[in-house]
C-alpha cells in the first residue's frame, strides 16, 4: 500500500490564509467598484431635491422658459442654488434658455469632460448606461439624443473636467403635468473622488498589514511550534524504529510553556517505557533462570522416581517432586499478578486515604486467618499519631493493603508459635513511618537492601510458600507512593523489622 504523503501544518495554514485573503480580496474589489457608484447616487439624490424646488418655484411664480423670465428668476432665487457649480435650463427644443454663471456663483471655464452617462432608476423607467466622449460642459443646446435619455427618466453624467470631478443631474421640467423644458445641475464632486481613494489606501494599508503580520504569526508558528513538534516527532521515530541517530531534545526543557511540557512529558515517558522494557526483559530473564533450577530438580527426581524400588525413597522423591512443582506454579502465578499489578498501577486514581484505618482492617484479616489455620502467633499494633485524628495521605487503598498484607505475609512465614509481629506507626512533621517487626531469624546478609531484589535467593525452607517478589512489589508501591522502605535486624531482640516512609497529606 503506498505511504499517504503528510501535510505540514504551515502549509495548510498558508493555504488556508490564501483562500481566505483572496475572498476577502473579492469582496474588497466588489466594495471598492461600489463605492464611487454609491456616493454618486446620493450626491444626485440631493441634485434632485434642488431640481423639484426649483421646478415649485417656476410653477408657483408662473415662470415661462424663456431667456427674459429665467434671468429674472435666477437673479431674484440665487440662493436656491447656493454649493452649486452650475445650474443651467433649457426650452422644450432644447436651447439655453438659462445660467447661474450670470449670478457669478462661483463660474467655472468648462473644457473637456470624460464622462459616463447613465440613467438612474425611478418608479416608471429602467436603468439605461451608456458612455459617451468630448461632450463640452458649455452646452448651447441639448442634442436630440441627450433629450431623449433625459425624457426616460432621471440622467445623469459623471467625469472630469479641468482634473475636477463633476457630476451633472439632467431632468425634465414638467408644469401642470406639461413638459416645459429641462433643467441641468452641475457640482464639483472632488470629495467623492478623495472619498475612494481614501477608502482604496486605507484597505490597501489594512491588506498589507494583515499579510505582513500573517508572516510573522507564520515565522513565530514555524519557529517555536512546528519546528520542535516536528522534532519530537523525529524523536519518537527514532526510538520507534530503533535507530542509532541521537536525537537529543534537552535543549527544549528550557522551555516553560506547553511545548516545554510536552517534551518533558514525552521524554519521561519513554524513559519509563524503556525502565519497563528492561525491566520486563531482566524479570523474563530472572524467571527463566529460576524456574529452570526447579525443572532441573523436578527432572532428577523424575528420572530417579523411574529407577527407584524402593518404597520409601520414592515418597521421598514425590515431595521433591510435589514441592518443585509448587515452586513453579508460585512463580507463575506471583510473575502474573505482577504483570497485573504494573499494568493496572498506571491507571488507578490516588485519593486521600487513612493509613490508621487500613492498618485495622488487614491486621483484623490476618488475625482471622491464623485463627482458622490454628495458628498461635499474635499480631500488635500500635498506632503513634500525633493528632488522633487519623493519619492522612494521597495514595490508592488497595495498594497500601497490598503492601501492609505482602509484608504480615513475610513476617508470620519466618515467626514460629506463640511468637509477637508488631506493628507501630507513628509520625514525623512531613510524614508517617510504618514499622513490622517480627520474632524470626533475621536477615543474614549485612546488605539488607538486596531483600528487595526480585526472586530474592536466601528464602525459608518452606520456599513453594513464597517466589521472592513479595518485597519488591512492596517496594515498587511504596515508591509509587513518593514513599521510602527500607529492611534491617532488631536490635532489641532477635528479628528482622521492615520501616516504610509514606508522606502525609499536605
Amino acid at each position: 500500500m503506498r505511504k499517504k504523503k503528510t501535510s505540514s501544518i504551515l502549509r495548510k495554514f498558508l493555504v488556508f490564509n490564501l483562500t481566505v485573503f483572496s475572498i476577502l480580496g473579492l469582496f474588497t474589489i466588489i466594495y471598492l467598484e461600489a463605492i464611487q457608484p454609491n456616493l454618486v447616487n446620493k450626491r444626485v439624490s440631493d441634485h434632485n431635491i434642488i431640481i423639484k424646488n426649483t421646478t415649485d418655484h417656476l410653477e408657483r411664480l408662473n415662470v415661462k422658459l424663456n431667456k427674459e423670465e429665467i434671468n429674472k428668476f435666477l437673479l431674484s432665487t440665487g440662493f436656491l442654488f447656493q454649493g452649486l457649480d452650475r445650474v443651467q435650463f433649457f426650452s422644450f427644443d432644447g436651447d439655453l434658455v438659462g445660467d447661474t454663471n450670470i449670478l457669478d456663483l462661483d463660474p467655472k471655464v468648462f473644457l473637456r469632460e470624460e464622462p459616463v452617462l447613465f440613467n438612474l432608476q425611478n418608479e416608471d423607467n429602467k436603468i439605461q448606461v451608456e458612455k459617451k466622449n468630448n461632450i463640452s460642459s458649455s452646452q448651447e443646446k441639448l442634442s436630440s439624443n441627450l433629450i431623449k435619455n433625459i425624457n426616460n427618466g432621471l440622467f445623469v453624467t459623471q467625469g472630469l473636467i479641468k482634473k475636477n470631478f463633476i457630476v451633472s443631474t439632467y431632468n425634465r421640467i414638467e408644469i401642470d403635468n406639461k413638459l416645459e423644458g429641462y433643467i441641468k445641475v452641475s457640482e464639483q464632486a472632488n470629495d467623492i473622488l478623495i472619498a475612494v481613494e481614501e477608502r482604496k489606501n486605507f484597505i490597501i494599508r489594512t491588506v498589507l498589514a494583515i499579510a505582513l503580520l500573517i508572516l510573522i504569526f507564520s515565522l513565530f508558528l514555524n519557529k517555536y511550534i512546528l519546528k520542535p513538534l516536528k522534532f519530537l516527532s523525529n524523536f519518537t521515530e527514532s526510538i520507534k524504529d530503533k535507530s542509532n541517530k541521537n536525537v537529543n531534545i534537552e535543549k527544549l526543557f528550557i522551555r516553560e510553556d506547553e511545548i516545554g511540557k510536552l517534551t518533558k512529558s514525552i521524554d519521561e515517558m519513554t524513559k519509563e517505557l524503556q525502565k519497563r522494557a528492561n525491566r520486563a526483559e531482566t524479570f523474563s530473564s530472572d524467571l527463566a533462570h529460576e524456574i529452570r533450577n526447579p525443572l532441573a530438580s523436578l527432572k532428577g527426581a523424575s528420572e530417579l522416581l523411574d529407577k527407584s524400588n524402593q518404597l520409601s525413597d520414592r515418597g521421598k522423591l514425590l515431595k521433591i517432586i510435589d514441592h518443585d512443582v509448587e515452586r513453579i506454579e508460585r512463580l507463575i502465578t506471583d510473575y502474573s499478578q505482577m504483570l497485573k499489578d504494573e499494568a493496572s498501577l498506571s491507571r488507578e486514581k490516588m485519593s486521600r486515604i487513612d493509613l490508621s484505618k487500613i492498618i485495622s482492617s488487614v491486621v483484623e484479616d490476618f488475625r482471622q486467618d491464623l485463627e482458622n489455620r490454628g495458628k498461635k502467633i499474635e499480631i500488635e499494633i500500635n498506632l503513634k499519631n500525633k493528632n488522633g485524628k487519623g493519619c492522612y495521605l494521597i495514595g490508592i487503598e488497595n495498594r497500601i493493603e497490598q503492601v501492609i498484607a505482602n509484608l504480615l505475609d513475610n513476617a508470620i512465614s519466618f515467626s514460629s508459635e506463640n511468637q509477637i509481629i508488631n506493628i507501630d506507626l507513628s509520625e514525623t512533621t512531613n510524614s508517617f513511618v510504618l514499622t513490622i517487626k517480627d520474632q524470626g531469624p533475621g536477615f543474614l546478609e549485612t546488605s539488607t537492601s538486596k531483600i528487595f531484589k526480585r526472586f530474592y535467593s536466601n528464602r525459608p525452607k518452606n520456599f513453594g510458600e513464597h517466589s521472592g517478589l513479595g518485597l519488591n512489589i512492596v517496594k515498587n508501591i511504596v515508591e509509587l507512593h513518593k514513599g521510602k522502605v527500607a529492611a534491617s535486624n532488631r536490635i532489641d531482640s532477635n528479628g528482622a523489622q521492615i520501616e516504610i516512609l509514606l508522606p502525609k497529606t499536605q
